[in-house]
């Protein structure tokens, strides 16, 4: 698959056959999510692979805050991915920049380093065939209990995956382009 159909095609997914995804592809798709550029190089990103069918049912009743697309899109999968990431690896400007104390380094590379990660992951899994869609509304601390998360770590986002059930329509944009480009001088 060329890079730039890869951009303009994966979509997100919500309705998947009943067909695991194996742990040997899911792994490959995990080394691929591995070359998401991050904080001085840190991967702080951590994949934890859920395909027990009553683990994600569980999710799904508890994690969600109710709200029933996310219920929906994870009761008709066979596969969730938790991310998750380090927390106090990424972001360190102590002994860099000259003046940085421990109260100015907090920052929000953690974010940016889970985000870039998480899209690496949907995009490598769509090179790989299979489809993704990420979850937002959900109860970080709910999903890090459930799953035992170490306490050295923080849920990122809930990425549901799978094999696609029937066909998604390519997505129009919204906006021209123009009306969302600026060039500053």
């Amino acid at each position: 698959m060329e890079a730039l159909e890869l951009l303009k095609e994966r979509r997100s997914v919500r309705k998947y056959r009943n067909e695991s995804v194996s742990r040997e592809l899911m792994t490959e798709i995990v080394k691929l999510s591995q070359f998401a550029p991050s904080w001085s190089n840190y991967q702080i990103a951590r994949y934890n692979i859920i395909d027990n069918k009553s683990l994600i049912e569980e999710i799904a009743d508890n994690c969600v805050q109710g709200f029933i697309y996310n219920m929906k899109t994870l009761k008709r999968a066979n596969g969730v991915v938790v991310l998750s990431y380090v927390v106090g690896e990424s972001g360190s400007l102590k002994g860099k920049v000259e003046g940085i104390d421990d109260e100015a380094d907090k920052s929000n590379w953690e974010c940016f380093d889970a985000g870039l990660a998480c899209q690496q992951f949907c995009l490598s899994a769509y090179a790989k065939g299979v489809a993704t869609c990420i979850l937002g509304v959900i109860d970080n601390d709910s999903i890090a209990k459930r799953i035992r998360l170490p306490e050295n770590e923080k849920v990122a986002a809930l990425i549901v995956y799978g094999y696609e059930d029937g066909e998604h329509h390519s997505a129009p944009l919204r906006k021209p382009t123009e009306e969302i480009l600026r060039f500053i001088d």
